[in-house]
């Protein structure tokens, strides 16, 4: 019996755990139309996480998958973020907003988080997965002990190698194309920017776990594609980003469906992590700035700010507009719909 199978799903898709932009409703979707529907918790609190997950089972029996962020805690660096706010303030005040002052932890990392996982643990998912590292052995073991199916993101051999060691039943192997964060677990060391067939030929040939391809999958054909590497399941988030259940807001969509999706950019410059973005207003302040960006979640507070300030006046080109270089091929449809379009391509 295939991977897929053995967890209960009737096609080998996953719908990508992106935090912000997954829903509840779309997670749902996707669950009953057979597939692995998820939710992104990185950036949810303990009781924003359990509301969440208890939407998707007041809407589905099937089993549905969580994703949590178990990134490095910041570094404090007073130096490098004063002069981030001061890069900022010019585009704070174009805007007619108060530059931030001080910047702030947003988002707690998973690793240590005993009030997250007790959270976890009373949903019970069927599939928790990590991205930007592995939990410690007492979350492994705790989660393992509920029935719950660990994955966790690689870019590279080497961080695949550290999930098997670490105890995960499967790994997702990232490719340079997709969009959102990029799941190294330091992202100051250097990126083989491997795509998602070298990584997923690669993994599938030495990690020794199933393989879930992801990064510029966006149709039934990619999907094939990824299975005839080796992997077991094809995950996808930009292909989903379009999906009337997605929480983008008109700009993001816009900008989605515009020639912006042809020119995404990896970029540091919004959230302190290489992430993959459309080309946008905050993407062309990427002008080499790495050394200047403060770690992780600290600068995404002054680029939520940021674009928080340009919404309100009317400009909405400073969002996290996350996206694959697969975007030109987004469609606009229901995950419903979206997911019985799949399932035909891949029979074709």
């Amino acid at each position: 019996m295939s991977w897929a199978a053995n967890l209960g799903l009737e096609v080998p898709i996953i719908q990508a755990p992106m935090a912000g932009v997954s829903t509840p409703g779309m997670a749902a979707a996707v669950c009953e139309a057979g597939g692995l529907g998820s939710l992104g918790l990185g950036a949810a609190d303990t009781a924003s996480a359990a509301s969440m997950m208890q939407a998707v089972r007041d809407r589905t029996a099937r089993p549905y998958h969580v994703n949590l962020f178990v990134h490095a805690q910041p570094k404090l660096q007073p130096h490098i973020e004063a002069a981030w706010v001061d890069y900022l303030a010019p585009y704070f005040q174009r805007f007619g907003a108060e530059p931030l002052q001080t910047l702030q932890t947003i988002y707690d990392s998973f690793l240590g988080n005993g009030a997250m996982l007790e959270v976890v643990l009373e949903a019970a998912p069927a599939v928790v997965s990590f991205h930007f590292g592995l939990p410690d052995a007492a979350q492994v073991a705790a989660l393992k002990a509920k029935g719950c199916l660990l994955m966790a993101s690689a870019t590279c051999l080497d961080e695949a190698m550290a999930a098997r060691n670490a105890g995960m039943d499967a790994v997702v192997a990232q490719g340079y194309e997709a969009g959102g964060h990029r799941g190294m677990f330091d992202p100051d060391m250097p990126d083989s920017r491997l795509s998602m067939a070298d990584l997923t030929r690669l993994l599938v040939k030495e990690a020794g776990l199933p393989v879930i391809a992801a990064g510029g999958i966006m149709d039934g054909r990619d999907v094939q594609a990824a299975l005839d590497m080796g992997a077991v399941a094809a995950q996808m988030g930009t292909a989903f980003v379009g999906c009337v259940e997605s929480a983008a807001d008109d700009a993001y969509r816009a900008a989605l469906f515009s020639d912006a999706a042809r020119h995404t950019v990896m970029t540091r410059v919004i959230s302190g992590r290489p992430a993959r973005c459309l080309s946008n207003g905050f993407t062309a302040l990427d002008q080499g700035q790495d050394a200047l960006v403060p770690d992780y979640p600290r600068a995404y507070d002054a680029g939520k700010a940021l674009n928080q300030a340009a919404k309100s006046a009317g400009d909405g080109r400073f969002g996290a507009q996350w996206a694959g270089q697969g975007a030109p091929r987004v469609r606009a449809m229901s995950a419903a719909q979206l997911m019985a379009q799949l399932k035909t391509e891949l029979t074709l």
